[in-house]
């Protein structure tokens, strides 16, 4: 394992040269969506969680830099962006997407749903463990407006993370908005990919 996965953070060394991923991309964006399946919960209508890690943080660095070529000045934009999305050992990183294809169906919800966020749990046993949102902005407007993506955060104890690594035991996803009330288990080939993020 290299030192910055370790370090969960992505290095400009970790990497592939821009001629080298653009030669490459077809095949490496084939096999994240293929990893990705193993980290994606939808949840009710509406919301699709994305749990993130090193894997996935490095594919998204990677396909910005190479859409919009902007070289070291942007790379150190996109490693502030996302570097804070790898899960540092005793947290889970998600993030949450709400998809509505109907631009008014969309506009209506997103209006009406303002701090959802602060309604996201993951539940052991009848321990709920609350999400917080990433820091980088306010994901929910002075207006009351919910933003369509949040970036989501699970911190768990030690005892908790003990819980969770039981392959076995339910752990349920929720989100208990008063106008999005919704929960799911989630499935142990989703949970197991999970487990390796406590480390």
């Amino acid at each position: 394992m290299n030192m910055s996965r370790a370090s969960k953070v992505v290095e400009k060394n970790d990497l592939l040269k821009p001629d080298i991923y653009a030669k490459n991309r077809k095949q490496i964006r084939k096999e994240l969506v293929e990893f990705k399946k193993a980290r994606r919960v939808a949840l009710g209508p509406y919301a699709t969680f994305y749990f993130e890690n090193f894997q996935t943080m490095l594919g998204q660095i990677q396909e910005m830099l190479h859409i919009e070529k902007g070289g070291d000045s942007q790379l150190k934009d996109e490693l502030e962006a996302y570097n804070p999305l790898i899960p540092k050992g005793k947290e889970l990183v998600t993030t949450l997407m709400f998809e509505i294809d109907n631009p008014i169906t969309r506009a209506d919800f997103l209006g009406k749903v303002g701090g959802i966020e602060q309604y996201v749990f993951i539940k052991i046993d009848n321990e709920k463990i609350k999400a917080i949102a990433e820091k980088d902005l306010d994901r929910t407007s002075s207006e009351g407006k919910a933003s369509s993506v949040q970036f989501l955060h699970f911190v768990f104890s030690d005892e908790q993370i003990k819980k969770f690594k039981e392959i076995d035991k339910e752990i349920v996803l929720g989100i208990d908005h008063n106008l999005y009330n919704h929960s799911t288990a989630i499935k142990k080939e989703i949970k197991a990919s999970l487990i390796k993020d406590f480390i």
